[in-house]
């Protein structure tokens, strides 16, 4: 179930992301648009990395002898 929550928290702040995208672009503020989706990316990647460390614990505990 985490990991479902995990998925709809990306998909939400993708869309956030695309939407103040659109905004600032349309505003004619296109450099601030690029920002803001590059913090999104960030925040996405951190949200990823906690993932992967737990998997990379999970394969080390399982192949111990």
């Amino acid at each position: 179930m985490g990991d479902l929550k995990l998925i709809v928290e990306i998909a939400t702040v993708g869309i956030l992301i695309t939407v103040l995208d659109k905004i600032f672009e349309s505003a004619g503020r296109k450099e601030q648009g690029t920002l803001i989706t590059l913090v999104g990316l960030i925040v996405v990647f951190m949200m990823v990395v906690g993932l992967i460390g737990k998997l990379f614990t999970n394969v080390k505990t399982m192949f111990q002898f």
